[in-house]
């Protein structure tokens, strides 16, 4: 099965389980008698096929599909056993961080709250192996206030003469890696240069939790629970620092389907376990998210920050209007008639190709677009929420939504953790430091020649 856009007849990029297939004999096994013994013979080796994939114009080169085939539970398990071994040079400290729009899936499948669900899934990991579980809520902190700041910055140098908006988030793989290979230039000067909220993990991880724990980074092997496999292709590209190229951020990452799937076939007896925090202050990190109805929600928190900033309006609540359909809505600002701030949210691919081809024909009237690969955004991700045939579980992904909205939702600028991070860390909110390790640069090849003549 392929999307219509499709240039090839399968893709390496991803892993799906099929029930269907032959069990790889060499998994290791949930259920270990020692550390040479025993198989997880239920998980299958899996394929992706194209119609899961938003960047598919050939976007996976022979090298990357050979990296994205470890990026599966049978490389989380060489690590643990690797570490069951006399040989503690070999040893590695295990980190798994938790995207927040897994956490409602992980409450859904187990019949918990959200809460209840991260302390179950943390001591699950931790029965396994692991030796830190962290939320990542705090690096999509970080993601949404540099986008903040980089959208009034621009908001101040946008001209005729320079084009600096509209601004398009960069916080979804596989919008990403679409506008890099597929669109390429004059698309990708649009990209927020935000790292999104899995890169900023990578960089909290192996560069500010390996200098508390006084570890080189390289002993440190970073897991994500994701509910995306594009997030797969995203780990590859994440050097967490200049000053060591090739180092990645992220190690491996596995989808919440994976990791249920692992919980489901396991018989070790798990005890519920806190999840833990980077800061010595905190006990156990709150269960938390963004104001945003499926995802980290850029757009909400980018839009009362540049109301405030650039027109000193309070805004409390925020109306969407869905426009084409429910995956394209737009939030304005206006004041005495006058439209002020013009955003929108697009979700899925039909959306991502309309507003392109808007970006293409110079009419497009946003300042600001909040853009996700997922229809529904990314609560439903691919890697959750799926049918044993590849479709949405509708009563699931409904029971997601009703356990996300329900989550505390906490500003970033609230954070003290933050502030003290910026301090801490990165010596300073607008250091050399903070913009190595918040921002990134895109690909540009030369695939549109056309020229973007937008009217506002």
């Amino acid at each position: 099965m392929k999307c219509e856009h499709c240039t090839r007849k399968e893709c390496s990029k991803k892993t799906k389980t099929d029930d269907g297939e032959n069990v790889s004999p060499d998994v290791p096994s949930l259920a270990q008698e020692n550390s040479e013994k025993g198989e997880f013979h239920k998980l299958a080796d899996a394929k992706i096929f194209l119609s899961d994939c938003l960047a598919c114009d050939s976007c996976v080169t022979a090298e990357e599909g050979a990296q994205l085939s470890q990026q599966n539970a049978k490389d989380f398990f060489r690590v643990l056993n690797l570490n069951k071994k006399c040989d503690t040079s070999e040893h590695k400290v295990l980190v798994v961080s938790v995207c927040p729009q897994s956490l409602p899936y992980f409450a859904a499948k187990l019949n918990l709250s959200v809460t209840d669900a991260s302390r179950r899934l943390c001591g699950f990991l931790k029965s396994l192996g692991v030796h830190y579980v962290f939320d990542m809520a705090i690096a999509a902190d970080f993601s949404i206030l540099e986008s903040q700041k980089e959208f009034v910055r621009r908001y101040h140098q946008h001209s005729d003469e320079q084009r600096a908006l509209p601004m398009l988030t960069s916080a979804c793989p596989g919008w990403v890696r679409y506008a890099e290979r597929v669109l390429g230039h004059p698309v990708t000067p649009h990209l927020c240069t935000a790292k999104s909220p899995q890169q900023v993990m990578g960089s909290l991880v192996k560069d500010y939790f390996a200098k508390q724990q006084n570890l080189p980074p390289e002993k440190i092997f970073h897991v994500v629970v994701a509910p995306c496999y594009d997030k797969k292709l995203e780990a590859l590209q994440e050097g967490f620092s200049t000053a060591l190229p090739g180092a990645q951020g992220t190690d491996c990452v596995l989808t919440s389907g994976e990791i249920t799937q692992m919980m489901e076939q396991s018989d070790l007896s798990v005890k519920d376990a806190a999840v833990d925090t980077l800061f010595r202050d905190a006990k156990e990190a709150v269960v938390r998210r963004h104001d945003g109805t499926g995802s980290d929600g850029h757009l909400a928190h980018v839009f009362r920050h540049a109301a405030k900033e650039l027109f000193n309006e309070h805004v409390e609540e925020i109306t969407y209007c869905a426009l084409r359909n429910k995956d394209f809505q737009e939030v304005t600002l206006e004041k005495n008639g006058e439209v002020l701030l013009r955003f929108a949210a697009a979700y899925g691919f039909r959306n991502v190709q309309n507003l392109v081809l808007k970006l293409r024909k110079g009419k497009f009237p946003y300042h600001f677009v909040e853009v996700l690969a997922c229809p529904g955004g990314c609560l439903n991700g691919r890697g959750q929420a799926q049918t044993e045939h590849g479709h949405t579980d509708k009563f699931v992904l409904r029971q997601m939504e009703g356990i996300y909205a329900d989550i505390p939702v906490q500003p970033p600028e609230s954070s003290a953790h933050v502030q003290e991070l910026y301090q801490e860390w990165l010596e300073g909110t607008d250091s050399l430091k903070a913009q190595e390790a918040l921002h990134t640069s895109y690909q540009s090849p030369e695939r549109c020649t056309a020229a973007l003549d937008m009217k506002w």
